[in-house]
């Protein structure tokens, strides 16, 4: 049912695939206002506190100050829709939708490649990391993804014959699933209405039949309604899912065992260890474990842990450079707030310090200049090597486990 067919990208219109299914809020003023009191040693500052929708419909709750850094991030985001709407008028409609050059390690060849095709990607490379348009987002995420690439091997009705063939079907997957819909982002107004969450359910439950060893797993109920809320339609949601599960993230982070993503956090504690040595020691003698933290990091994509948009401006480049841009992002977390690290000696006031200055990275552009210019280079040949090498210990750990578990029921 669901062989492969090459097929133009663009499709017909079909309802359920193609029509809009929320309507992106305009940036709306403060809808409540209140003060609260921070003690400070001998003072106490009262700041006011305000709440408001961002652009993607989640309610934003800071003080005056994080609003000012909104409202310059807003206006950034306009003047960078400037850039892009200039540059379509000099290269034409769409042109970062035409064929790109892949880099290896950073370095771009540039034998027997026309010039206009190493000047766009190098031009669209840059812009990315600058930020994405919201309005341009969607078209942009599928083509350098590939996703588009991936929807056209298979027939034009492959999503909605595979959403027809789940319907009725239970499973452990389906099972999760509809545990966790109620609370997937549940403040968000159309994400906890009966109609985002059964287009959510659609999504994840569709994926979890097209790929039965990763099914479900949590986490992805995060990914996928960001996705949807970007995306605007099911069966887009539903490929960016697929090409980011399937191409751009390590292989088995959401299976059962996990192991991908044991990987990953080993790997992300030796490269703490070598971008950050001073925070990596300080922690280590304090018995502090990163993947308390980086683990929800790395299974949600910081979809839990940062603003929307700041998330947003990390998928812009993750999907453009690959997986190791979340090693960039990671550890510029840790580097933006070492000095407050160094200080603290206490396991639960490491968490809070990350917590809070997660949840308040309004700015996208501070962290990303930190994730790219403070942090420097990584190779995704060294990310490469790393993982291997991390493989074979993880792998191990986990046939220990699976022996020690056989050997305890034989027992009993």
């Amino acid at each position: 049912m669901f062989g492969t067919q090459t097929r133009d990208v663009a499709g017909d219109f079909n309802p359920r695939r193609r029509s809009t299914l929320w309507n992106t809020p305009t940036a709306s003023m403060p809808t409540t206002t209140h003060t609260i009191r921070y003690n400070t040693g001998k003072k106490s500052l009262f700041l006011m506190s305000v709440k408001f929708e961002d652009l993607y419909g989640f309610m934003v709750e800071g003080n005056v100050d994080d609003v000012n850094v909104l409202n310059e991030v807003r206006e950034r985001i306009r003047e960078q829709g400037r850039v892009w709407w200039a540059l379509e008028a000099n290269k034409g409609a769409n042109w970062y939708l035409q064929p790109k050059i892949s880099s290896n390690e950073g370095v771009i060849s540039v034998t027997s490649l026309k010039l206009s095709v190493l000047t766009n990607t190098i031009t669209l490379r840059r812009l990315i990391r600058k930020g994405v348009p919201p309005v341009v987002r969607p078209k942009v995420w599928l083509s350098v993804s590939g996703a588009a690439n991936k929807r056209s091997t298979v027939p034009e009705t492959y999503y909605d014959e595979l959403i027809r063939a789940t319907e009725g079907k239970t499973t452990p997957a389906t099972r999760q699933i509809d545990h966790d819909l109620p609370r997937t982002f549940p403040c968000h107004p159309w994400l906890n209405s009966e109609e985002g969450q059964a287009s959510l359910r659609r999504v994840l439950v569709g994926y979890s039949f097209r790929d039965s060893e990763v099914g479900y797993c949590q986490g992805l109920n995060y990914v996928a309604a960001l996705l949807l809320l970007v995306m605007k339609t099911e069966e887009d949601a539903f490929w960016m899912l697929a090409v980011l599960l399937e191409n751009v993230l390590v292989s088995d982070c959401y299976t059962d065992t996990l192991s991908g993503c044991h990987v990953e956090q080993r790997v992300f504690k030796d490269l703490l260890a070598k971008k950050c040595p001073r925070i990596a020691a300080h922690l280590e003698a304090m018995g502090f474990d990163v993947s308390l933290v980086a683990t929800e990091w790395f299974l949600c994509l910081f979809s839990k842990s940062l603003p929307s948009e700041t998330t947003l401006r990390v998928w812009d480049v993750l999907f453009n450079e690959g997986a190791k841009v979340l090693f960039h992002v990671a550890l510029a977390i840790f580097k933006m707030r070492e000095d407050d690290l160094l200080r603290i000696q206490h396991i639960g006031d490491v968490i809070d310090i990350l917590q809070t200055t997660t949840h308040h990275l309004y700015d996208p552009d501070e962290l990303l200049t930190f994730a790219f210019d403070k942090i420097g280079s990584m190779t995704t040949n060294t990310i490469t090597k790393e993982r291997k090498k991390q493989e074979t210990v993880v792998m191990a750990e986990l046939d220990q486990r699976i022996r020690r578990l056989s050997s305890l029921k034989v027992d009993g």
